[in-house]
């Protein structure tokens, strides 16, 4: 799921730093403020997924944005501050903050926070995949068909996951390579061949004859999910 953040601080050159931290970690969709009415703002018409809201703005402080937004809405919220008295914190929390986190911060902690509130606030939702024979569980690496279960090996998973994110189209051989053994893979193509033999063994109901993870001769392998032609 793609995540739009809020990041909401009177300073810009903090703000500028915030952005520039969750972009170095994968986000893409984030917006700004730099006052109380410009968060309120920001919030009504981006709808973001996450607030991160500084607590010592003048005029308006974080503490007034966040009983605003908390008369109406749950959008999860991780205060920031420069005081670190327990007093503050705990009227953040009461007021309806999800975490508090005291400036100066360790980026990492900053990302592990907000991730933490992200994933409580958004669970993703139990991941299977239907095949033509069997059902893939990917949260507990296992395959069913037939009324039985057979857990799958880390590689392939790997190799599994791989071919579902790309369900449908040709992967070639050396990405799937890349993928169990690393950059350096060449020379490891029948290591890949022992995988997917296995795992045919686990989904197909005929492996000699597969119809879910089919053979593109000379290119790779793909990956046809459950009511798609083969």
């Amino acid at each position: 799921m793609e995540y739009k953040i809020l990041f909401v601080d009177d300073d810009l050159d903090i703000l500028e730093m915030l952005c520039s931290i969750f972009r170095r970690a994968g986000y893409t969709d984030l917006v700004t403020a730099s006052s109380g009415p410009e968060a309120l703002r920001g919030w009504r018409e981006q709808q973001p997924e996450l607030i991160v809201l500084d607590v010592m703005m003048p005029g308006m402080d974080g503490f007034e944005v966040l009983r605003e937004i908390r008369r109406t809405s749950h959008v999860p919220i991780l205060m920031l501050t420069a005081r670190g008295e327990a007093e503050d914190r705990i009227e953040g929390l009461e007021i309806g903050a999800d975490d508090y986190l005291p400036k100066p911060f360790l980026p990492k902690e900053l990302l592990l926070r907000a991730g933490a509130i992200l994933h409580r606030a958004y669970p993703e939702p139990h991941r299977t995949v239907e095949l033509a024979a069997s059902t893939v569980d990917l949260e507990k690496a296992e395959v069913w068909k037939n009324g039985e279960c057979a857990p799958l090996t880390a590689k392939e998973l790997q190799l599994f996951e791989k071919l579902y994110e790309n369900a449908g189209r040709i992967v070639t051989t050396g990405i799937l390579c890349e993928t169990i053994c690393g950059e350096f893979w060449q020379g490891y193509e029948s290591t890949l061949s022992t995988h997917i033999r296995h795992l045919r063994e686990k989904i197909e109901e005929n492996p000699s004859k597969p119809v879910s993870l089919v053979t593109a001769k000379g290119l790779g392998y793909r990956l046809n999910l459950k009511g798609a032609k083969s």
